[in-house]
């Protein structure tokens, strides 16, 4: 580990400012830039830290949205009362990300920036094999490699890697907005549209649209039609594993048809991958497996599995039914 400067932010402003410099990066509660920086993936010269920035924390419902600091800990937004009424798909999808230890530490702004969990990746400095993330031109070793977990949808022959954030999955299929600050001032920005796929980016090593010396300051989350939802996540294990696929699902119903349907998926892309298609088959079914298995079965047919993922398929599809059908139990 090289060494570097530290500092603290008691205010988003001056975080944002204190990162204009070169080689600048944020801290929030450390559990993804340490990892980074033991294994040679960042070096950064200057750490801003940003837990003294109270401003960026906490939850409070702010007309029929609900506002969610980003340093607010996964711990806290699964133990909120109100999250878990208003939003329970996002409220399950902190619960069942890592373990209790690093939820109490790891922020929701920070999980949203977390990186591939591809063993090629995250070998030690220095990687033994090609990784273009890592050493661009280099080739993808997981291509031809161990890709089990990783995309079947958006790669490309440069990258295969997935986004492994649970958070992230919820929040796109509840269509909330990332608030983001940077040096040229504030905008908004859809969830589901934040992170990018290979096919987007061009460029592997990018993975989503912050720009250089920007922070992601708080999300909002649109009340409408997100207490009907729920999140689904498939493991190898309960205990502290990310997920081979998730899911998560929100409905509105009509009787016992369902009026509109949102769905996405995790661990399947660079990003968390909505199927767009399925929901419009969705408008109108009856709240049955049947049903709820052709429409989803049509959409997941635009998947691109690689040689040894094509399972990823069959259960991306079993998680999308059992979100839905536990979304429309919900009360």
């Amino acid at each position: 580990m090289n060494n570097f400067g530290y500092t603290h932010a008691t205010r988003p402003e001056d975080a944002v400012r204190l990162a204009g410099s070169p080689g600048a990066t944020f801290i929030a509660g450390g559990t993804e830039l340490l990892n980074w920086m033991r294994l040679g993936i960042e070096q950064p010269r200057n750490v801003v830290d940003l837990g003294p920035a109270l401003a960026l924390r906490g939850i409070r419902r702010e007309g029929e949205m609900l506002l969610i600091g980003a340093l607010t800990t996964l711990a806290e937004i699964e133990a909120s009362k109100e999250v878990r009424e208003a939003a329970p798909a996002l409220a399950e999808a902190c619960l069942r990300a890592a373990s209790p230890q690093i939820r109490n530490r790891a922020s929701l702004g920070g999980n949203l920036l977390q990186k591939t969990r591809c063993a090629y990746f995250r070998a030690e400095a220095p990687i033994a094999w090609p990784c273009n993330k890592r050493a661009p031109g280099s080739g993808c070793a997981a291509l031809e490699g161990h890709h089990e977990r990783l995309a079947i949808y958006g790669w490309t022959r440069d990258c295969v890697a997935t986004q492994p954030s649970d958070p992230a999955v919820a929040l796109a299929c509840l269509d909330a907005q990332l608030e983001i600050m940077g040096g040229k001032g504030r905008r908004t920005l859809p969830a589901r549209e934040f992170h990018l796929t290979q096919e987007e980016a061009k460029d592997p090593r990018r993975e989503n649209r912050l720009e250089a010396g920007e922070l992601i300051t708080a999300l909002r989350v649109p009340l409408a039609g997100a207490r009907r939802s729920a999140y689904v996540k498939v493991r190898e294990r309960e205990s502290y594993e990310y997920a081979i696929v998730s899911a998560a699902a929100a409905l509105e119903l009509d009787g016992d048809r369902i009026r509109a349907a949102r769905v996405a998926l995790g661990s399947v892309a660079q990003r968390p991958w909505r199927l767009a298609a399925a929901e419009r088959a969705l408008a109108g079914q009856p709240l049955e497996r049947a049903a709820l298995q052709a429409a989803l079965a049509g959409a997941l047919k635009d998947a691109r599995p690689l040689a040894h993922n094509g399972f990823k398929v069959e259960i991306a599809l079993n998680a999308a039914v059992h979100a839905l059908e536990a979304a429309g139990r919900m009360s």
